[in-house]
């Protein structure tokens, strides 16, 4: 397995991440403490969350297909992204599963 599929799986991880603990505390915002501007807060993310969760599950499904994941696993992974500060929490266990991995498919260069 090649370093960018894990790389950009953790980036989307972290992007998602992001975007759905803005829209809780947007959530929050707009309906328990009703702040002006807070539905055009969490319109906002939650559309951009809404499109980059899908790039999210595209490579997601990517990397557990590639690291030959059982199903329950890969959903586990694929859910992540839909509860909130989930996502920080099993990239950080995917990632230190599969670094070791990744770091063995290394290319050996010769050095001169």
């Amino acid at each position: 397995m090649k370093k960018s599929v894990l790389t950009r799986y953790r980036v989307m991880a972290y992007v998602t991440g992001v975007l759905l603990v803005l829209l809780t505390l947007g959530m929050i915002g707009k309906y328990l403490l009703d702040l002006d501007g807070a539905t055009d807060f969490t319109r906002v993310v939650s559309v951009a969350h809404g499109w980059l969760y899908v790039v999210y599950l595209i490579f997601a499904f990517d990397l557990g297909s590639k690291a030959k994941w059982p199903v329950g696993k890969l959903l586990w992974v694929l859910l992540a992204g839909t509860i909130p500060t989930a996502a920080f929490f099993v990239e950080r266990k995917v990632s230190r599963e599969l670094e070791p991995k990744v770091a063995d498919d290394a290319p050996v260069t010769a050095k001169a």
